[in-house]
């Protein structure tokens, strides 16, 4: 099962299926869909489905009649190229019909949907069922990237990824049109690629591609350390690794905070204590308010250039934005690079970080996330707390784009 997710979920697939940067976003965001496209049984089933065939048709109606008479009306444009709840009723509706025991969507979910964990908070349905709420998760998942980046609606954290432009120029109908345009080409033969790929490309244009950042990981910033896993005798350990969360600086031209400087030298501090084999940096692209660097870049080059600590101990994870998700992150990693899940892991950071995520934060991750990504261990001092990962960290989180 973790053998199968690696491959696909974690962007070790080979790289003829995901060639284009935005894949990368596309499968992060929209699983199923991807793998609906990409499997060529199911793809068969979809196209030639009569309901489906008319869904794509009426689509096209209403995004040709958007285009023709939408104007300035960003709204306009949104409905008509956004799923409506009846849609997203009647694809449920045909997939349950479509869904036969060892037909195509059956091995589908069977072999890759389930054991992917992309939508483990389903796992206790039945195939079938899986099946339908994935779909409903992945169109809902469209709705809400075209609410923020297209219509301009305030996303889960304004102040750093909110809409990088203002809808009300007089420019900005022109390029929603341009994308409707786009997004209406003829050779899209499944009933949800008009949408999907009007959101992909809204992503694309307010340059919120992150969860493309250093991908594919294994092969490029984390192939040494992958490498090194691989070696390693945990047993040795008493954790697993030390995760440094990042803390983003607020001026522009600044690449690394004053915290993230003093996290990282926590963390070395501990690593050269022999505790953990390797240190983790976590932290996206995400302040100030679409800021060039990357926080676990920076942390890293810190920690290699200025504490050295060798590259093959070091783990990039470079898309968490919040607290939640370095912890969640840091958890899917674990899992993926094959780390042992039952031994505790360190998180090192300031004290108010630390103290936020032994009492607070796993209230705020349910919330959020709709679950815990991690069990909480014992503290050793303000600044360091044990933590064993979950792998139902795994689950796609549909409302974040940049790092779902």
């Amino acid at each position: 099962m973790r053998f199968l997710f690696i491959l696909i979920c974690s962007g070790l697939l080979s790289t003829h299926l995901f060639a284009q940067e935005n894949k990368y976003v596309q499968y992060k965001n929209y699983y199923l869909l991807t793998l609906l496209q990409e499997d060529p049984a199911t793809r068969k089933i979809l196209e030639n489905d009569l309901t489906f065939k008319d869904l794509l048709k009426n689509k096209g109606a209403k995004i040709n009649d958007a285009i023709k008479k939408c104007s300035n009306n960003i709204g306009c444009y949104a409905t008509a190229i956004k799923f409506s709840d009846w849609e997203i009723s009647a694809v449920s509706k045909n997939l349950r019909t479509l869904f036969k025991t060892d037909n195509a969507l059956d091995q589908l979910v069977r072999n890759q949907l389930i054991p992917s964990g992309c939508y483990g908070l389903y796992k206790q349905l039945s195939p079938a069922e899986i099946l339908v709420k994935a779909w409903e998760q992945d169109a809902i998942s469209i709705n809400h990237t075209i609410s923020v980046y297209t219509e301009g609606i305030p996303p889960n954290y304004p102040a750093i990824d909110s809409i990088g432009f203002d809808i009300k120029a007089k420019g900005y109908p022109e390029l929603v049109s341009t994308n409707m345009i786009l997004s209406s080409d003829t050779a899209h033969r499944l009933f949800f690629e008009p949408a999907m790929r009007f959101a992909l490309i809204s992503l694309e244009i307010n340059e919120r591609n992150d969860a493309a950042d250093f991908e594919p990981l294994a092969t490029g910033v984390n192939k040494m350390a992958l490498s090194a896993i691989e070696k390693t005798n945990f047993k040795n350990y008493k954790y697993s690794l030390i995760l440094v969360p990042g803390e983003g600086p607020e001026e522009q031209n600044t690449a690394l905070s004053a915290g993230g400087m003093l996290r990282c030298r926590l963390a070395a501090v501990q690593y050269y204590n022999k505790v953990a084999p390797f240190i983790m940096v976590s932290g996206g692209r995400v302040h100030p308010y679409k800021t060039k660097y990357s926080e676990a870049l920076e942390m890293k080059k810190y920690l290699m250039h200025t504490l050295q600590v060798p590259e093959s101990a070091i783990l990039m994870e470079p898309h968490a934005r919040h607290t939640t998700t370095n912890m969640r992150n840091a958890a899917r990693i674990i899992f993926r690079y094959h780390m042992p899940m039952e031994q505790p892991a360190l998180v090192v950071t300031a004290k108010s970080q630390s103290m936020y995520i032994s009492n607070v934060l796993l209230k705020r991750c349910i919330k959020e996330l709709g679950y815990e990504p991690y069990k909480l261990g014992k503290r050793l001092s303000d600044n360091e707390l044990e933590f064993y990962p979950n792998a139902v960290s795994l689950q796609i989180d549909f409302d974040e784009p940049m790092d779902p």
